[in-house]
């Protein structure tokens, strides 16, 4: 099944964008979303989309562009988490065409206190928009979900405005996912929070429309960051049913249409029937984190394990007290073990949702 025409290889953004999220929703499938830490990580990502011969969304958070930047820079302002977003982007820019591979890159939670970055990142976009018509990022998200929903719903819409004549799209979070995720703890919070209602998807569809097409929204069913002993989590996908009704019956849709571009937050050791239903109600989009890093690690574990007694040091090992252990304990042995089990990992969760071979 081959992608919207006129979609090549590389980062996609604009109407591009919007024709490869239509493409996922009318055909019941989602796109992963992989926070990546590193230029590893990122090519990680892509190999595995190359494998799977599908789309990917790359994806970076503020603590992750940090970690991209470095750990050591100070980031004061924001200043290394706003050049290690840019670093990344421009990497996956880069790759992705090396690749052969459709990618989308985006930003993942941006909580208010963490707005410089955000602003920064815009300020990027807007530069390179200036030089190449299109902007660095496709995509944006601002989680203001522990502000009062008016307050989360109009701040979001100013930056929508700022957004809107790049066609850089904006992801909004409604409603509270809950564990922790990068510095957001929201482990004890009420659970009636983890729940979104109709009506504000309704608020929200009806004050960005007029602004811009180029929004979506991550609303809360239940979603919990982090992986869970099952039955501890329950994933209502229905709410995503009831709300596409809703704003459907609102605007005077069609029947059965799903006006809202929907995003599934905390996918990571989802029940796999959850995720199915969720994909029948629009979602287009599915983060996954946790998952991917424990992949990431296991390859390391497994490649440890099977080199033990090489790896204990630079000389002597059971081939001889004189052999050198070099080629062992080389990162680019090691590091390539990860990303085999990252790259494997990702064709499960391109089985899951349903997008394997759709480029």
């Amino acid at each position: 099944m081959p992608v919207p025409e006129g979609i090549v290889p590389g980062v996609q953004t604009g109407e591009n964008l919007m024709k490869l999220l239509k493409y996922a929703q009318e055909n019941g499938f989602a796109y992963p979303a992989v926070n990546c830490i590193s230029s590893s990580s990122v090519n990680a990502c892509l190999e595995a989309a190359k494998v799977a011969g599908s789309p990917i969304i790359l994806q970076v958070s503020q603590g992750g562009a940090a970690m991209y930047a470095g750990k050591s820079l100070n980031n004061k302002d924001q200043s290394a988490s706003i050049k290690g977003a840019i670093a990344f982007a421009m990497h996956a820019r880069l790759m992705a065409e090396q690749y052969g591979v459709v990618a989308i890159v985006h930003s993942d939670h941006c909580a208010a206190k963490l707005r410089p970055w955000f602003d920064g990142m815009l300020d990027a976009d807007e530069k390179y928009f200036a030089a190449h018509g299109e902007p660095l990022f496709s995509s944006h998200m601002l989680d203001l979900s522990e502000e009062p929903i008016a307050e989360n719903i109009e701040t979001s819409a100013e930056y929508l405005k700022r957004m809107a004549p790049m066609n850089c799209l904006l992801e909004i979070e409604l409603g509270i996912t809950g564990g922790e995720e990068d510095g957001v703890d929201n482990t004890g919070v009420d659970n009636a929070s983890l729940y979104s209602q109709p009506e504000d998807i309704m608020l929200a569809y009806e004050t960005f429309t007029p602004i811009s097409p180029y929004f979506t929204i991550a609303a809360s069913f239940g979603n919990v960051h982090g992986v869970y002993k099952p039955g501890n989590v329950s994933l209502s996908p229905e709410i995503l049913g009831a709300a596409q009704k809703y704003v459907a019956e609102k605007i005077g849709a069609p029947e059965g249409s799903k006006p809202v571009f929907f995003v599934f937050h905390g996918g990571s050791g989802s029940d796999k029937a959850k995720i199915d239903e969720a994909l029948g109600h629009g979602v287009i989009k599915m983060n996954i984190d946790t998952d991917t890093q424990w992949a990431y690690w296991n390859g390391l574990k497994e490649y440890e394990a099977a080199n033990h007694d090489y790896l204990q040091g630079q000389i002597g090992n059971p081939d001889g007290a004189d052999k050198p252990n070099k080629k062992k304990y080389d990162p680019r042995a090691w590091i390539r073990a990860c990303e085999g089990s990252m790259v494997a990992r990702l064709q499960e969760c391109y089985t899951d949702l349903k997008s394997l071979g759709k480029q």
